[in-house]
């Protein structure tokens, strides 16, 4: 059996996410998804709209995720040692990125793989729309 993990915030959730988790599971039998906690959320300098426990929830009904555990720590090798999975789900937007070359030394056997970052919407352009709309409207 393959494990697969990946994480993130997973804040407004969107067609992006879907995007992710779907490709995640085709290339795996089993896929964890760590919630990032609201403290680690902050680490991109943003504050989640949804709170942990409701976006934790939201991500548990995709029909593509088996099992939701919280992300308490950025160190992707405490998740490794603790979760064992085999590929390490990852957003194409952090390919290259010098962090990665030497997570995948400390992980092996297990491998990365990057997958389509979805470009057209995320997040925070969903944030920023509504502040512009709150604006104009009020």
């Amino acid at each position: 059996m393959i494990i697969g993990y990946t994480a993130g915030v997973f804040d407004l959730f969107h067609s992006g996410h879907v995007n992710l988790l779907k490709s995640a599971k085709s290339l795996c039998d089993k896929l964890i998804v760590g919630v990032s906690c609201d403290e680690i959320a902050l680490y991109k300098n943003k504050k989640p709209i949804i709170k942990f426990e409701e976006r934790k929830i939201v991500v548990e009904s995709c029909k593509y995720v088996d099992c939701v555990v919280g992300q308490y720590d950025l160190d992707k090798n405490k998740a490794y040692k603790k979760i064992g999975f085999d590929i390490l789900f990852v957003g194409d937007d952090w390919y290259g990125k010098g962090q990665w070359n030497d997570l995948e030394e400390k992980i092996k056997p297990a491998k990365i793989i990057f997958l389509p970052y979805t470009k057209s919407v995320s997040s925070t352009i969903i944030n920023k729309l509504l502040e512009k709309e709150r604006e104009n409207n009020f």
